[in-house]
């Protein structure tokens, strides 16, 4: 999904280009905001039962609720489509986001697939505040791949079509 700037994954841990992220809270939910393709999650964060398993979505079914300071985020039923890497339907993502001061958000990410790894791995980054803005995205611009493989099929679809009037 990233080639046609759909998606590109949730949660995203790239750092440098595009990396920013945007998280504001309100009374029920949680929104993270990503700046790379703008990718927004919104995580309820009121007791509600998980979606149905047979409800897959690009970025799993997240749920949030608060230990102590931390914000704790488990995420399932990731869809076959998701940009994340390749899972299973046993896929589960647990997040973990706490402020260590006021200018860092250590960030945790726990993914457990057993369908795909023997056991669960751990990844974490720290945050760093920025007054900076985020700004547009704007993935097409100079993104000559789409069209590159539209010409390549309607070449393919002329020479089908010229094949066939020679039989």
């Amino acid at each position: 999904m990233g080639e046609r700037c759909l998606s590109f994954g949730a949660p995203r841990l790239g750092s440098g280009y595009n990396s920013y992220w945007q998280i504001v809270q309100s009374k029920e939910t949680v929104v993270i905001y990503q700046e790379m393709a703008h990718d927004a999650r919104i995580i309820p964060i009121v007791e509600k039962p998980h979606a149905p398993a047979a409800v897959k979505l690009w970025h799993g079914d997240s749920r949030g609720w608060w230990e102590g300071d931390t914000l704790v985020i488990e995420t399932t039923n990731y869809s076959d489509a998701s940009s994340t890497s390749p899972a299973t339907d046993m896929k589960t993502n647990v997040e973990r986001l706490t402020r260590i001061s006021d200018t860092a958000l250590q960030y945790q990410l726990t993914s457990n697939d057993p369908g795909q790894f023997s056991a669960p791995y751990t990844r974490e980054i720290i945050f760093d505040f920025t007054p900076d803005k985020i700004y547009e995205y704007a993935c097409h611009e100079g993104n000559y791949g789409m069209y590159n493989i539209l010409s390549g099929h309607r070449a393919e679809e002329r020479m089908a079509a010229q094949n066939q009037d020679k039989d």
